[in-house]
């Protein structure tokens, strides 16, 4: 017998026979039933309200499966969450892990022919309430989840609703679902570890087997060894001369080499990037630093916060998200960090960062809340742990593992903990020991950080606004409404979150809402707004930057300009901080569903503003201004791995557009910030911005417009834009000084460029690419004066 897939139709019915229909695994439960036409679209409108209820019952799945001999293992893994597993009618798993692997002999419940399976999904809500009520003390869930109790489960935190997502908690399974012989040659799974010489690397690997005893044989880089098994393992070493070694995107080549284990009739493939990469925390004046070096290099990190792909598995696709990934890569990104309350992503995710050079900050799946560390959850996270590091440690991707997303900033967030903090600490303590020892247990060469944000190992500090050590979370000008030059006070080691929100660009709200709720005050629009106050905070500050927007579409246009200053603010400055600072994490890449948040690309994976400034503010070389007290200086970043030399030229210009050269200079840029020019201060007239250019001697180029003073003290010309169309081109031309010019398409699809620029005798090409190519898409036009001014 070989492996027989489970995949496929299922029948799914809910605990009162309500509703059945079939149900096409992997997927969940609710893309089931909107599928079948039992429920509406849960992202239109306010309809998560009316779906709360299905995470509220217990819903079972089941089929049939035909086999010629019953000694035979049932294999699933992500199964989503509380479950009871029946061959035959009787049960052979309970299972409570959304992140296990389980693998379960069947000899005694299978028989020859025809066997019935079921599933049965209890509902996360009964199953999280009967264990928090049981807890000797209590342990508060995040506000940010309107359904309780989902730090009691292992499963994805914010499936329980979050300040970003909906919250509907939903089932199903969504990875390996078979049936496989139990007694043939199976590689349980591999160990890979990495010796890195002058010259050489040393490839260590072991293989850990089930139902064979006999010879193994490694291959890879045209070279083979081969050995023993010995209680269920053998090691082996395979010495690479001369290895191309593998870099992070922007520092060069990402060369996979294919590994190939065979154990009898099992086989295993791998593909391998060889790199050396540690963790630098050295102390220094300032406290102690926080860097990734590979292969020798001090590597500067750009990138952003990962989510899960959708709110729904059943509509995630490695297609999908391998656009996102590309995105973030097309962006000048080098690093993605997976936040603590999603999930761990597939095999697939982990492949595109290694082949895409996307370094992988990987947290273990803990956020916000405050949960438990009895034994039965210690054993539980273990298991998870094992199960997880075993399969994706291998991948050259992988930079850090971390504890936790924001537990340590949880023992201050709540009542109980607040006022019995000894208690609430130790069992912190246990489970982020328990992560560790686990962790290093499966791959003892794995580098370690123990939370996210944390100043260090067992120090317990406030590195929300403590800068000087480790990593930083600084929320100050969102969540405390400071200014923008906020940013500029602060400098972190590596901040790996920040972030400010605006709305989702139209055609994502037209995905759930219709014209008459297209108002940020309309309840349709606030139920797609998670973060308390958040509307009300984009306009707020777009009070203090901006002339208020004409309409909707204006004021969703601005919130992205907003949006896009706000983050350029920061990773610009912290960019000029280089070496002090080494890394940005911009909160958050991406969306699960249409929503009003924090990300740069769209649910769906559109582009918004902030994702093409990115690309511009993360370019391998950069200037910037850095405003002093009675100057403005141009300094020089270089992040690529030669040196080189850069121009600058600044300029005044006024409303009109009329450039008045400030003065040019040069300067040699290596791995460290240069400054290049200086402008004083009264050198800019009342009406006129820093405008500055920049050549590089790579052949690279570069431009910039900085305001000394809010937007709105400008007195802005009809710049009359005038745009033309050929096929999918647009050139645009304006007469007067155009600011944070965009195009906008009524279709899907990305466009080559956005939210720059234009000066008068200027001509700019943006090229449009429609997701689907057989749509002839419209195009709007928008900039600065044609939103703001009447």
């Amino acid at each position: 017998m070989t492996q027989l897939s489970l995949a496929g139709e299922w029948s799914l019915s809910d605990d009162s026979g309500d509703y059945t229909c079939a149900m096409h695994l992997p997927t969940d439960g609710i893309t089931a039933l909107h599928e079948a036409g039992l429920i509406a679209d849960p992202y239109w409108g306010r309809n998560e309200y009316d779906l709360r209820w299905i995470c509220e019952r217990d819903w079972t799945v089941s089929r049939h499966f035909d086999v010629s001999e019953i000694d035979i293992d049932l294999v699933l893994s992500e199964v989503d969450t509380v479950v009871t597993v029946r061959v035959n009618d009787q049960i052979v798993l309970k299972a409570e892990n959304a992140f296990r692997t389980y693998r379960v002999p069947l000899s005694e419940f299978a028989k020859v022919g025809t066997n019935t399976i079921s599933i049965t999904f209890h509902s996360p809500v009964v199953a999280g309430g009967k264990k928090q009520a049981a807890h000797p003390f209590p342990l508060p869930i995040s506000k940010n989840c309107p359904i309780p109790d989902g730090n009691m489960l292992r499963k994805p935190a914010c499936d329980f609703g979050w300040d970003w997502n909906i919250a509907l908690a939903p089932f199903g399974i969504y990875g390996t679902m078979a049936i496989e012989p139990s007694k043939v040659a199976r590689i349980e799974r591999l160990a890979v570890t990495q010796d890195h010489s002058e010259g050489a690397v040393a490839l260590g690997v072991t293989v850990y087997t089930a139902h064979h005893d006999g010879e193994v044989s490694v291959s890879i880089a045209g070279q083979t060894v081969s050995g023993t098994v010995d209680n269920g393992c053998c090691d082996l070493s395979i010495q690479i001369d001369n290895p191309d070694l593998w870099w992070p995107a922007d520092q060069g080549d990402q060369p996979l080499y294919d590994l190939t284990v065979t154990a009898g009739s099992a086989t295993a493939h791998r593909r391998i990037g060889l790199r050396k990469l540690e963790l630098i925390t050295e102390k220094d004046d300032a406290g102690m630093g926080f860097k990734f070096r590979i292969n020798g290099r001090d590597v500067f990190c750009k990138g952003a916060n990962w989510i899960p792909a959708d709110a729904l598995p059943g509509q995630i696709t490695e297609e999908k998200t391998r656009d996102l990934l590309q995105s973030a890569v097309d962006a000048n990104m080098n690093m993605v960090r997976i936040w603590g309350g999603g999930r761990y992503e597939p095999t697939s995710f982990y492949d595109a960062c290694d082949e895409l050079g996307l370094l992988v900050w990987q947290d273990f799946m803990f956020a916000c809340n405050l949960y438990p560390s009895d034994n039965a959850y210690l054993d539980e996270v273990r298991a998870e742990i094992k199960d997880n590091v075993a399969r994706m440690h291998h991948h050259a991707s992988i930079a850090v593992w971390c504890g936790d997303n924001e537990l340590i900033g949880a023992l201050g967030w709540y009542d109980c903990s607040i006022n019995d903090r000894d208690r609430y600490l130790v069992n912190y303590d246990r489970l982020n020991r328990a992560i560790e020892t686990q962790l290093l247990e499966t791959d003892p060469t794995a580098i370690w950080w123990p939370s996210s944000p944390s100043p260090g190992p067992m120090n317990f500090g406030d590195a929300w606004h403590d800068d000087g050590s480790g990593d930083m979370h600084f929320w100050s000008v969102w969540h405390e409404g400071r200014d923008f030059e906020h940013y500029r006070d602060v400098s972190p080691r590596f901040c790996s979150e920040f972030g400010f929100q605006s709305y989702p660009s139209m055609n994502a709200i037209r995905k759930f809402a219709g014209e008459a709720d297209q108002n940020i005050a309309a309840p349709v629009f606030e139920s797609h707004q998670k973060n308390e106050g958040g509307n009300a905070r984009i306009a707020e500050t777009m009070f203090r930057y901006f002339r208020w927007p004409k309409h909707f579409d204006d004021f969703v246009y601005m919130s992205q300009v907003q949006q896009g200053l706000a983050i350029k603010t920061a990773v610009t400055h912290w960019r000029s901080l280089k070496p002090h600072c080494m890394g940005t994490l911009i909160w958050q890449l991406n969306d699960t569903w249409p929503v009003c948040s924090w990300a740069s690309l769209d649910h769906g994976g559109d582009w918004k503003l902030l994702h093409h400034m990115a690309r511009d503010f993360y370019a391998p070389v950069l200037v910037t201004a850095v405003p002093q007290d009675d100057a403005l200086v141009l300094r020089a970043v270089n992040d690529t791995p030669q040196r080189c030399e850069v121009t600058v030229t600044a300029y005044g210009v006024n409303m009109h557009g009329t450039l008045r050269e400030l003065g040019t200079d040069r300067a040699e840029v290596a791995e460290n910030a240069v400054d290049v020019l200086r402008v004083a201060a009264h050198d800019l007239g009342q009406d006129e911005l820093l405008h500055f250019e920049w050549s590089v001697s790579d052949g690279s180029t570069g431009s910039d417009t900085f305001a000394p003073r809010p937007y709105k003290d400008y007195d802005l010309i009809v710049p009359n834009l005038a745009y033309q169309v050929d096929g999918n081109v647009i050139t645009i031309t304006a007469d007067a000084l155009a600011l944070f010019v965009a195009v906008e398409a009524d279709v899907a699809g990305r466009f080559d460029d956005n939210a720059f620029a234009l000066l008068p005798g200027q001509s700019k090409q943006v090229r449009f690419t429609p997701a689907d190519p057989t749509d002839k898409p419209n195009f709007t036009l928008r900039d600065l004066h044609s939103a703001t001014y009447a």
